[in-house]
């Protein structure tokens, strides 16, 4: 992705403080409201699963999806809370944060903290592996044993990228605190999560019965899952992306070009919580999601950024290796010699 230069837009990116301080005031009416039609949305579409499933199952299908969909734009909210943008006070954050957490499999304070770890190092060569994409080099794939690399091609197959990987993530992996890395606080909100989640499932489990509850649980969880790790992915691997060793990184540079401005239709511009104007939320994290799009129609340093659209996105597909020579994203036929 590139970022057109012009004397406007230099003078805007040398204030890039200035103009994105004014899209951080976060909005009661509008963060209540998102509350309201994206949590009020997910109770409503199991209130229909209850209608619909005893009629015909195959009325679950659509619900699932939407439910699916619904707990993408939940997630966005949950992320918002813990980068402290979606209210104003740390107290709303952290107790909106850990409930929607609950609906979302996902522990809030643990997450908050790698999550924290991500925007510190995104697009840093040298400091990869906190909350990306395993991204190896060239050099780095052609260095490494066979079975590294079958691991490596394994981890970075689209069905387990897009589909076991996030399933066990958020089943398993969100469930253990077991980390060196891992405070007794975070620990503690790990099991507290858990606790909640046994206390959902079991009285689900006594309005559905426990295995329709499961069985329609993991689809949803399944299809945002999928979905919001597709979404991850394009943010930060697609055709131009910046990324730079530590020495010549610079966090402007790695915001506006190392994460993307996903264009996507409005619909899914909705489900998805306007998250696809990655930019700005990496540039500043303070702006609620809410705001995101006012900032980027408002700004022109926002607005020369190269957009990548929905069938643009899909070539990210081809995309396994970092090659540092030409500074882009390649397949894996374009290293000569695969010993695989």
């Amino acid at each position: 992705m590139t970022v057109e230069h012009s004397p406007e837009n230099a003078a805007t990116l040398a204030d890039w403080k200035a103009v994105v301080r004014k899209y951080q005031q976060p909005s009661l009416r509008r963060g209540l409201w998102q509350i309201f039609n994206s949590v009020g949305g997910y109770i409503a579409t199991w209130v229909l699963l209850y209608v619909a499933v005893p009629l015909s199952p195959w009325l679950a299908v659509p619900l699932i999806l939407l439910g699916g969909g619904l707990m993408v734009r939940m997630f966005i909210i949950f992320h918002d809370c813990t980068h402290g943008s979606f209210f104003r006070t740390r107290k709303a954050n952290d107790a909106i944060g850990f409930l929607i957490g609950v609906l979302v499999f996902t522990p809030y304070s643990l997450w908050r903290k790698e999550h924290a770890l991500h925007h510190s190092t995104a697009a840093d060569l040298d400091r990869r592996g906190f909350g990306d994409v395993p991204t190896m080099t060239v050099e780095e794939y052609r260095a490494a044993s066979r079975w590294k690399q079958l691991g490596y091609r394994l981890v970075r197959h689209p069905l387990v990228l897009f589909g076991i990987g996030p399933i066990l993530m958020f089943l398993i992996k969100h469930r253990l605190p077991f980390s060196p890395a891992v405070s007794q606080r975070e620990r503690n909100a790990v099991h507290f999560t858990n606790l909640a989640l046994a206390g959902l499932a079991l009285g689900m489990s006594q309005i559905f019965g426990f295995f329709p509850y499961l069985l329609l649980q993991v689809a949803i969880l399944a299809i945002a899952a999928s979905w919001g790790t597709w979404l991850f992915y394009v943010q930060h691997q697609f055709e131009g992306v910046y990324w730079e060793r530590k020495d010549k990184w610079t966090f402007v540079e790695a915001a506006l070009q190392g994460s993307s401005f996903y264009k996507l239709p409005r619909v899914l511009q909705w489900f998805s919580g306007n998250i696809g104007y990655h930019h700005i939320h990496h540039l500043s994290s303070r702006i609620p999601n809410y705001h995101l799009e006012r900032c980027h129609n408002a700004e022109p340093m926002f607005q020369a950024v190269k957009p990548v659209t929905f069938w643009a996105s899909l070539d990210a597909l081809s995309f396994r290796l970092w090659d540092e020579a030409e500074h882009r994203l390649v397949g894996f036929g374009a290293v000569r010699g695969l010993s695989l």
